[in-house]
């Protein structure tokens, strides 16, 4: 039972994770942290992640224990997104300052929590 949750809650959280890069390429993110290569560069340099993420959550459905290393993964980078485009939203930042793209970044916040702690409560559990 605790698995199903897992694999579900890591299902949303990749999910709004992609969602939250989609909302990126619209504000150009890659000038806010001063990526090189421009569109190009940011959707190349996402492919990595996104193979990894798909593939932990193939892991988490089969109960290795990879996988709940990428989930750990998975929700730090919620809550990180959250906690870096707020500092910049403190800064004055205009990026990501809409209804829709604050939304997103709440529910990574309260999904990467909620996954964080799924995840380690099924490591501390784990035999061994």
């Amino acid at each position: 039972m605790e698995q199903q949750i897992l694999f579900w809650l890591y299902l949303v959280n990749l999910t709004l994770l992609i969602l939250h890069e989609m909302d990126s390429a619209y504000w150009k993110e890659w000038e806010l942290f001063r990526l090189p290569g421009g569109l190009a560069g940011f959707l190349w340099i996402h492919l990595p992640p996104w193979l990894a993420g798909l593939y932990g959550l193939v892991l988490v459905d089969r109960g290795a224990a990879a996988g709940l290393v990428l989930s750990l993964v998975v929700s730090a980078g919620g809550i990180f997104a959250f906690a870096i485009h707020h500092f910049f939203l403190a800064k004055g930042r205009s990026e990501f300052d809409t209804v829709t793209s604050r939304l997103i970044l709440w529910l990574l916040l309260i999904g990467g929590l909620t996954q964080g702690f799924w995840t380690i409560r099924i490591m501390v559990r784990l035999p061994g």
